[in-house]
């Protein structure tokens, strides 16, 4: 098992990519309602510029801060040692490379999407097609958002221990600088892991026991007792 696979944030946020088929439904869902009030390519170019653009800005420029979960967020001040080793792998030139190949891949699935968007016409409580395009929008910001940040999860997770261990930690002062952190900021955000607690117990009860004397195993020196020395009568 690698160094970070233990890091239970980074899992959170990869499990979030299960939101990501509800969120281009929704996206699907917009696109196909009414019929285009804009050429084509300028409703994709909203749609894709504010879904895609906003995300692949946030993560090239202040990275999502990984350790939070919905509006809360753990105080930078509280992070060990590896996780903000984590924080300077979200901000490599290999992670910017990832984020705009990410973009890319989202820009060939938009237009898949506004092709088949037709299908689900029917299906749409809503008749106009601005309101259409308002959801859509919305919907595709949060797909980008459940996309890019659980694949630089995905990224970090299965670096090399080699690597991970030479990265230089995140300065904590500069975190709320260089990253997007939001919400309620916590000292405790998770539970301890059961390994963890039981770790420290163990080292507390060895730390408040008092130390043991043991005998020296130089020249060990016989017990003395009361009792008289047996004597041979033969001699």
């Amino acid at each position: 098992m690698g160094v970070l696979w233990s890091e239970r944030f980074l899992w959170i946020h990869i499990a979030g990519l299960a939101a990501l088929p509800i969120t281009l439904g929704l996206c699907v869902l917009g696109l196909g309602v009414g019929d285009p009030i804009l050429p084509i390519w300028l409703e994709l170019a909203l749609v894709g510029g504010i879904g895609i653009g906003l995300t692949l800005w946030m993560q090239w420029q202040r990275p999502f801060y990984i350790f939070s979960v919905l509006a809360v967020a753990l105080r930078p001040e509280q992070l060990t040692t590896n996780q903000q080793r984590v924080l300077s792998l979200f901000k490599t030139s290999g992670a910017r490379l990832w984020t705009v190949i990410a973009a890319l891949g989202s820009v060939v699935g938009l237009w898949q999407f506004y092709k088949i968007a037709p299908i689900a016409a029917e299906v749409v409580p809503l008749r106009s097609h601005a309101a259409g395009l308002l959801l859509a929008t919305a919907a595709f910001l949060a797909s980008s958002l459940f996309f890019q940040v659980p694949l630089s999860a995905l990224r970090v997770l299965f670096i090399g221990d080699a690597k991970v261990l030479a990265t230089e930690p995140y300065p904590v002062e500069q975190i709320k600088r260089d990253f997007t952190l939001v919400g309620l900021q916590v000292k405790q955000l998770l539970p301890p892991l059961v390994t963890e607690s039981k770790a420290a117990t163990t080292k507390a009860r060895i730390e408040n026991q008092p130390p043991v004397s043991r005998p020296s195993s130089i020249n060990p020196q016989p017990a003395q007792t009361d009792e008289p020395e047996w004597i041979d009568p033969k001699e």
